[in-house]
């Protein structure tokens, strides 16, 4: 019996007194509920015993007894209250077989009772364990999905009862975790952080561990990365720069780019290359252009109730232009839901939402509403007073200004080095929606050869193509700012 206890715990010591009974054994809790169950050889007459033992434990239950029995027809039922805290009711053990009774049966129970409520007792404590630990698994995924929505003092309310405290500024990690073993890499990253890191389990990507550390100068060491990569094999680790804690959401992509590229690397840890954010270059225009292109969305007032409103409509658009069919885990909504959300989007902007040029300029929208710099809207400075004669308002009139066009021409740097084909096939995969087989057949090679391709180019723009967060947004900009030419008074 102890060895069966510590092998399979309460319910394979229920299966043993099953196959000694020759019946059914269980646990139920004094209404009759049954909360654990075995047979040896399910067969119709199941129904019939286990109809028996929630009459007896009610029964048992009502009589406040230490032991019961029950007979009915050709079976007899058994029960015993096991033992358990004072402060919540123990199960109680039942077991029905047919008459005659297997000989010594009710001493059998009385001795299998005490490792039984054991195994009970210690089930019950890990079952709470888990609740708390779901619990505070889900309000740091909160805080955390608030940080990446610009709500800081919301998030720091919530964050009020968990530990460390949000630091400010940050240093985002991601941490790919080998398959099964993300709760250990965890606690090694709580170990090898000094317990300073806010760890968060990514809620689209099953592998990956968010960390938000503290930087600047009473920051953590820039080791930590390698640390972690040292400390669990096969752990990949990608980091940030150092940004304000109100741009969590930034830091979150740019060490998600790095993780691509540390894939590639033979130590398994890469820090974001310096690159400026389009959303910092495209000046109090680009808030202006902003604000118009997503009033439509953002004045929305739903028909109904229950009906989601403009910023939950926001928060869809931002997760899914972040995540792809993967904001369907971010949001915790069904695909459904998601697929209406987005026809309801598209149709309020006038916006085609499969076209990546469409999807570049709201992801470009949306990050500048979100850039604290730009959370004011100034009046225009004497460089701005007179709108762009060519397409005041549009976004090419913001990718012509000079601001944005030696960003793209910083962005797109790498791909000299690279050669022809890598602009080609940067080009072709833009051209074709970011869709692989189309992007293939454009370039007259396989899926797996321009996969290879994008994985290559990965690692020379430092950048994520292929997974979401993608640079897929940014690099069209790019292409289209440098497409356009300077604006008139630029040339």
């Amino acid at each position: 019996m102890h060895s069966l206890a510590r092998v399979g715990g309460a319910q394979e010591l229920l299966r043993w007194v099953s196959g000694r009974a020759g019946g059914w054994a269980g646990l139920l809790d004094g209404d009759g509920t049954v909360l654990r169950g075995a047979a040896r050889t399910p067969d119709p007459t199941c129904a019939a015993a286990l109809a028996l033992a929630v009459e007896g434990a009610r029964e048992l239950t009502a009589l406040g007894a230490r032991s019961f029995a029950l007979d009915k027809g050709p079976d007899t039922a058994l029960l015993f209250p096991l033992d358990g805290p004072s402060d919540a009711p123990a199960p109680i053990l039942a077991v029905v077989a047919r008459r005659p009774l297997p000989d010594g049966l009710a001493a059998l129970l009385a001795d299998v009772a005490m490792p039984l409520s054991m195994c009970w007792a210690a089930e019950t404590v890990e079952r709470k364990r888990r609740r708390v630990d779901l619990a505070e698994s889900r309000s740091r995924e909160a805080v955390l999905h608030l940080l990446m929505t610009g709500q800081l003092s919301i998030a720091h309310q919530v964050a009020g009862a968990l530990k460390p405290t949000l630091p400010d500024p940050v240093r985002v990690y991601v941490v790919e975790c080998p398959a099964g073993r993300r709760d250990e890499v965890a606690r090694v990253c709580a170990g090898v952080s000094g317990g300073r890191s806010w760890i968060v389990r990514c809620p689209v990507y099953a592998r990956h561990l968010i960390l938000v550390v503290p930087a600047g100068p009473d920051g953590t060491e820039p080791q930590l990365g390698p640390d972690i990569a040292a400390a669990v094999g096969e752990c990949v680790v990608g980091v940030s720069e150092d940004v304000p804690l109100c741009d969590t959401a930034t830091g979150y992509r740019q060490a998600f780019h790095a993780l691509a590229v540390a894939r590639g690397l033979p130590v398994r840890h890469a820090r974001f290359g310096s690159a400026p954010e389009p959303a910092l270059v495209v000046g109090a225009a680009g808030a202006r252009w902003a604000d118009a292109l997503l009033a439509p969305l953002l004045t929305h007032l739903p028909r109904r109730s229950q009906d989601p409103g403009s910023q939950e409509l926001a928060a869809t658009l931002a997760s899914w232009l972040a995540f792809s069919t993967h904001a369907t885990q971010h949001l915790k909504i069904h695909r459904n839901t998601l697929a209406a959300r987005l026809r309801l989007i598209g149709e309020l902007l006038g916006l085609d939402l499969g076209r990546v040029a469409d999807q570049a300029a709201l992801d470009l929208a949306l990050r500048i509403r979100a850039t604290p710099a730009l959370a004011h809207r100034s009046a225009p400075g004497p460089a701005e007073a007179t709108p762009h004669p060519a397409a005041p308002g549009s976004l090419d009139g913001i990718l012509r200004r000079p601001a944005v066009r030696e960003w793209a021409a910083q962005e797109l740097q790498p791909l000299g080095a690279a050669g022809a084909t890598a602009e080609t096939t940067l080009r072709a995969w833009l051209r074709c929606e970011t869709q692989l087989g189309p992007t293939a057949a454009a370039l007259g090679i396989s899926v797996p050869g321009a996969r290879k391709r994008l994985t290559r180019l990965e690692a020379v723009l430092q950048r994520s193509l292929l997974r979401t967060p993608s640079a897929r947004y940014d690099l069209w900009l790019a292409f289209r700012a440098l497409e356009t030419g300077p604006g008139p008074g630029h040339e």
